[in-house]
């Protein structure tokens, strides 16, 4: 009988996108479960290689350390073979520990490497995917397949039909989608051209505005820039819906933030808008195409690894000097290197 693996996951919910390739590679030797946050969990619903998702709600109702004990608990009636700490606190390496695990893999960089028993380098100048993928065959690679690398996650009927009736009540067609992400939790990371950018696409082409309900005023921006020719799906769709939406889509148009990684993960072209932050950290676009706008010359970037509330030196130039002409050349130079895109004629 196959051993059980388990992959502690309870980062941001585009690290968890980034894992899954992690999770492919572990499901080839026997099954895989993965403890994630409530939010992150329903990204992998319908996931061929996660034989079981755990909740741990670390915030809430598992929070404190009952809530640990509780978990470790139950995670030790598992008698899982090896732990994979794809999110490498002090608390996850703990609780693979506590768990009675005895095989527990992780970096050799991160908080918790006290709590492992085998420590993988992390190179910084690879994609977040591959270093992620490196705990799984146990060392950092350099050379992986662009079809091994790309995260994967699978909408189901629910998502689908969720995309189908907002598409329908919109009149409009999967083939003439242009999708737009102009939200970001990092204020610094939130390219303030979007509303511009919309404005000229709309002549041609339907914008759909993909976000959560923090986003309804970046959202309402572009609604009003575009006199309500946008589709408005910000705050209407699930993760795992917004991510077919993104699928159908010709292009996505994204800061570096969740909706990159959901667009890699279905291999939707992507134009990524990176300012504070550079592709270099390991977060850029995994699509088959892609193309960056970013400032270059500017002796200040990168500052911060995921972006500052504020522009340390005031000025913003990072993302203010990226214009909507720029970023409008690179999307149409884009579709026409992915297909014969027809601009919509009624």
């Amino acid at each position: 009988m196959s051993e059980s693996s388990l992959v502690i996951q309870t980062s941001f919910l585009g690290d968890t996108v980034l894992t899954t390739p992690l999770l492919a590679h572990l499901a080839q030797s026997g099954p895989v479960d993965v403890l994630t946050t409530p939010a992150s969990s329903s990204l992998l619903e319908n996931h061929p290689a996660v034989r079981e998702r755990l909740v741990y709600d670390k915030r809430k109702s598992a929070r404190g350390a009952r809530g640990f004990l509780r978990m470790a608990a139950t995670l030790r009636a598992r008698r899982y073979s090896s732990a994979y700490l794809a999110q490498g606190s002090v608390r996850s390496g703990a609780l693979a520990l506590a768990s009675g695990i005895a095989d527990r893999v992780g970096f050799q960089t991160s908080a918790g490497r006290a709590f492992y028993t085998t420590r993988i380098a992390a190179p910084e100048n690879i994609h977040h995917a591959a270093r992620l993928l490196s705990l799984g065959t146990r060392d950092p690679l350099r050379d992986i397949s662009d079809d091994a690398l790309r995260p994967r996650l699978y909408p189901g009927i629910t998502e689908r039909d969720a995309v189908d009736r907002l598409i329908e009540s919109e009149r409009a067609t999967d083939d003439q989608l242009i999708a737009v992400a102009p939200g970001s939790v990092w204020a610094t990371k939130r390219w303030p051209g979007f509303a511009e950018l919309a404005r000229t696409l709309a002549n041609d082409y339907r914008v759909v505005v993909i976000g959560a309900d923090s986003d309804r005023p970046l959202a309402d921006e572009i609604l009003s820039a575009t006199d309500g020719r946008a589709i408005d799906a910000a705050g209407r769709l699930s993760l795992l819906a917004s991510a077919e939406l993104i699928r159908r889509s010709a292009l996505l148009v994204t800061n570096d933030s969740l909706p990159l990684h959901l667009a890699s993960a279905m291999n939707t072209p992507t134009v990524a808008v990176f300012g504070p932050t550079v592709p270099e950290f390991g977060f850029g676009p995994l699509a088959t195409k892609s193309a960056i706008a970013g400032l270059a010359g500017l002796t200040c970037r990168p500052c911060d690894r995921h972006g500052p509330r504020q522009c340390p030196l005031g000025h913003w130039r990072c993302m203010r000097e990226i214009t909507p002409t720029t970023v409008g050349v690179l999307v149409r130079d884009l579709l026409r290197d992915v297909r014969d895109l027809s601009p919509r004629t009624s």
